[in-house]
């Protein structure tokens, strides 16, 4: 088997390699978002409970319940898992139904950690928990090894571009640490990324019940698996590099509300004031910039840029700010601002990829909403052009698409949206497909061929590089 390539990450520093062949970089002191998925009974929420106990990260009121949860149930020790499964549906079938979300920090570094689950009919909550993930860590039992539901995770890792990929080798305990196991495993894994369009991953052996390579390393001729010479999965994590500086990407600003206050206002100062607040989605602003609204085209200069603590002379990529223009434009809820040099294009016709989660098949005609950003407009399926066969990673022709399919369809829209290619922007090439009659989410897209770095890895841009 060929190994799969490795492109340079952005403002990396390599260090010398561990067993698995795996790189190591130095330490960045921001905050990461990181997604856990793999199959059911993998041990994904048991590698979370141990991932925050082990780093003194558990409240003392919190283990005190879990400790009482576990006697009660008849165990001899706390299992660890009750700290992410806090439905109470969860912890009686023993599984992870919803994301759980969990904050904790280290030394080094600060996380955001989503306990996704692993139930094929959860995969939506699993597409939900890693749109934003900075890494996601895939988990595969030592003796179950890759099942369809691996390539399933794998696949939404590399449609939604997550930058890294981190795959552990769970209960190598049950496999009495077996190096020749691990190392076969490690082999198919990077096969099965690879053709799925993920360049390189990252494995190492843990088990998240023993606490072995998940906070401290085991390696070593004292440890519990001295063939394994690389870092334990903390270790991994307060290495990674972080996500791409603002200024690599073009100015986008999707207006959330307009700030209008006229006789509300409580100083008279403020009575003709009128901003534009939102998140910034991408890139940087500053005051006396060139911008163009979308999707009218109208161009205008940011004339000062307020926020709650005061004003600022630029703002970037993720603030909440509230901008002023020179020129009074008509704009509303769901127009952007866009650096006026590097604007996007407005259409309504869009051909994109959608992870299909909802038990409705989708059909050429069915009326849907779209929201793109901060916009949302009326939109009916033109064609569905194919499904993605997970097997083989080819685009096989279909006619409907169903629960958790992956698939390309095109729409067109009642009105245009500031749409970019989702190779181009994970934020302006996202959007979503809700019902409009009961408001759930059917879908969540991407704009242009996502598939095609699936299903030919050497397209993938740099910026897929893991």
């Amino acid at each position: 088997m060929s190994a799969a390539t490795t492109h340079p990450l952005p403002d990396e520093t390599t260090l010398p390699t561990g067993t698995a062949g795996e790189p190591q970089v130095l330490p960045t002191s921001t905050l990461l978002r990181l997604a856990t998925a793999g199959s059911v009974d993998d041990g994904k929420s048991t590698l979370v409970g141990r991932l925050l106990y082990d780093s003194k990260s558990v409240l003392a009121d919190q283990l005190d319940a879990v400790e009482r949860v576990s006697r009660d149930r008849g165990l001899a020790t706390a299992d660890l898992a009750l700290l992410t499964d806090g439905l109470r549906a969860e912890r009686e079938q023993g599984i992870t139904i919803d994301v759980a979300y969990r904050y904790f920090a280290t030394a080094r570094r600060s996380f955001i950690l989503a306990d996704c689950p692993g139930h094929v009919q959860y995969t939506r909550n699993t597409v939900t928990g890693a749109s934003t993930a900075d890494v996601v860590v895939l988990l595969i039992d030592a003796r179950k090894g890759l099942l369809e539901q691996t390539r399933r995770h794998l696949a939404v890792a590399s449609l939604l571009r997550v930058p890294h990929v981190i795959v552990a080798v769970n209960k190598i305990d049950l496999v009495d640490y077996s190096q020749e196991r691990y190392e076969e495993l490690a082999d198919q894994i990077r096969e099965a990324a690879a053709s799925l369009g993920v360049a390189h991953v990252l494995t190492l052996p843990v088990s998240a019940l023993e606490g072995v390579n998940v906070v401290d390393r085991s390696g070593g001729p004292d440890g519990k698996t001295p063939w394994y010479g690389g870092p334990s999965l903390l270790d991994l994590l307060e290495e990674l590099p972080a996500a791409q500086t603002p200024d690599t990407e073009a100015f986008r600003f999707p207006v959330q509300v307009v700030l209008r206050p006229q006789g509300a206002a409580l100083e008279e100062r403020f009575r003709d004031y009128r901003g534009y607040a939102g998140q910034i989605a991408s890139g940087v602003v500053r005051v006396g910039d060139e911008v163009v609204v979308l999707p009218s085209g109208k161009r205008t200069t940011v004339e000062g840029i307020d926020t709650a603590d005061g004003t600022l002379a630029e703002a970037f990529a993720p603030q909440s700010v509230t901008i002023r223009l020179a020129d009074e434009i008509d704009i509303a809820r769901g127009d952007l601002l866009a650096a006026a040099a590097d604007a996007p294009q407005v259409t309504q016709d869009i051909e994109g990829t959608v992870a299909w989660l909802s038990d409705k098949t989708l059909r050429p005609g069915t009326r849907v909403l779209l929201k793109h950003t901060t916009r949302t407009v009326q939109a009916v399926v033109r064609d569905v052009v194919g499904r993605l066969d997970l097997d083989t990673a080819e685009l096989e022709p279909a006619e409907t698409l169903d629960l958790n399919d992956i698939g390309r369809v095109t729409l067109r829209l009642a009105s245009p949206v500031a749409a970019e290619e989702y190779v181009t922007s994970r934020r302006t090439g996202a959007f979503l497909l809700i019902d409009g009659q009961d408001g759930g989410t059917l879908a969540a897209g991407m704009v242009g061929d996502a598939l095609a770095a699936v299903r030919c890895p050497s397209q993938r841009p740099v910026q897929y590089a893991i």
